[in-house]
């Protein structure tokens, strides 16, 4: 399973790990991703939904 936001489209990024001596390797950004349960009004079931926690926040702002 691909590790992408539903809402936000974030993806995992790439970097460097930079130790004390100053050496870099190689790393990866993961997003901050959970599983959510989302009611959809039009289908009136539930959805789940793998969104990052910043599409969670967008998307409560959107219910209010």
């Amino acid at each position: 399973m691909s590790k992408v936001c539903v809402i936000t489209g974030k993806r995992p990024g790439v970097g460097h790990k930079v130790s004390h001596s100053n050496r870099k390797t190689n790393r990866r950004f993961e997003p901050n991703l959970v599983k959510k349960r989302i009611w959809d009004a039009e289908e009136k079931k539930f959805v789940r939904i793998r969104v990052s926690v910043r599409g969670l926040k967008t998307l409560r702002k959107r219910m209010k």
